[in-house]
């Protein structure tokens, strides 16, 4: 785990973006991902990707990359922040790719109304 990824989570904390159960659980997750690497299967899918684009522009406005030992811990936060997610459908679609150990583009949304397009990708 470096200590760019460590400083960023304290931040979260800091900022009062997480609580300081969820930061101990992050760095758990990222210690344990650490720890797994050197027994992980070569060619398995180690990193979630999420690219937000603007329609018009074509330009990224969002890359996120994350591992995904950190995914499972990410979508219960974000189901703290984010109650209202109408696409049960698209959360389930990534729980699944996850498990099979998909890879590739799995989500491709384009949000017309607010110009973007989202892609989220198993690397």
């Amino acid at each position: 785990m470096s200590s760019k990824e460590r400083l960023k989570i304290l931040k979260m904390i800091d900022e009062g973006k997480i609580t300081a159960e969820e930061g101990t659980q992050l760095l758990g997750a990222l210690k344990k991902q650490e720890e797994h690497r050197s027994g992980a299967t070569e060619g398995g899918a180690q990193w979630l990707r999420i690219r937000v684009s603007d329609l018009n522009s074509g330009k990224e406005t969002v890359r996120v990359s994350l591992p995904i030992g950190l995914v499972n811990i990410g979508m219960k936060m974000g189901a703290r922040f984010v109650p209202e997610i109408e696409e049960e459908a698209v959360m389930e679609d990534l729980a699944e790719a996850l498990t099979q150990g998909m890879a590739g583009k799995i989500i491709d949304i384009v949000d017309e109304a607010d110009g973007e397009r989202v892609e989220i990708f198993i690397e």
